[in-house]
């Protein structure tokens, strides 16, 4: 096994924050988590809240709680130094279909404000898929934001499931963004958080288009939702890892 972390780099733990999380835990044992994962040597990525969050919603108090929660993840970028923040857009077209011009309208003020705010920390902005149909939905962002340095976070398991469109169109359209991967698997019916493997992605085609592009390899967190899936899921990312 340490030959197969050493192979892929495994030492950048992410640190996924709920509601409950920012607001039960103190800033000093946010620190205390900082200070242990630092001793070790290891950098990290943070994930912020996103259930019951609209970047994009109509309703002002609803866009307002939405950047509260990020602020709070904001005052813990500094503590914990990660190399990226990621996020969920919030854009489900089966909520937002008649309304997704205004959407990203109003989604792309937070997005331009949190950009800014964490590339201050030397950080980057990363903005991961989840209902998203096609590519498009995120172009339409990313044209608003062409001017700021905000990665794509592709979720494997997410595109698999929500997507409308395959793997190599989502990779043709957005993968000069692409920074950092989220992988897992499933059989495309539903998020199932299977490990690497067990469903039916092509993850041989998303490596093989990554190592074309001839840019650095992107930052790789594994997400199986079982921890006996864990260590196979490392044994079959480190057969086609082609760094």
């Amino acid at each position: 096994m340490s030959q197969i972390l050493s192979k892929i780099h495994v030492n950048i733990p992410e640190i996924g924050f709920d509601a409950d999380a920012l607001d039960r835990f103190s800033m000093k044992e946010f620190e205390d988590v900082a200070k242990q994962i630092q001793k070790k040597g290891l950098s990290a990525t943070l994930h912020a809240p996103y259930l019951d969050l609209s970047p994009g919603s109509l309703d002002p108090a609803v866009r307002s709680l939405t950047r509260r929660r990020f602020e709070q993840v904001m005052d813990l970028v500094p503590i914990f130094q990660p190399q990226t923040v990621v996020c969920h857009t919030g854009y489900d077209h089966q909520r937002y279909w008649g309304l997704k011009d205004t959407w990203i309208e109003k989604s792309l003020g937070l997005w331009v404000w949190l950009s800014d705010e964490i590339e201050k920390q030397e950080s980057l902005l990363m903005l991961e898929n989840v209902y998203e149909r096609s590519p498009q939905e995120f172009l339409d962002l990313y044209e608003g934001l062409s001017h700021k340095h905000v990665g794509f976070c592709l979720d494997t398991g997410h595109m698999a499931a929500f997507s409308q469109v395959d793997l190599h169109t989502w990779l043709r359209s957005l993968g000069e963004h692409i920074r950092q991967l989220h992988l897992h698997d499933n059989l495309g019916n539903q998020d199932d958080h299977l490990g690497l493997g067990e469903g039916q992605i092509d993850f041989r085609l998303l490596f093989e288009y990554l190592k074309g592009r001839k840019a650095d390899p992107p930052i790789v967190t594994i997400e199986p939702h079982r921890e006996e899936d864990l260590w196979p899921s490392l044994e079959y990312l480190e057969k086609l890892w082609p760094w």
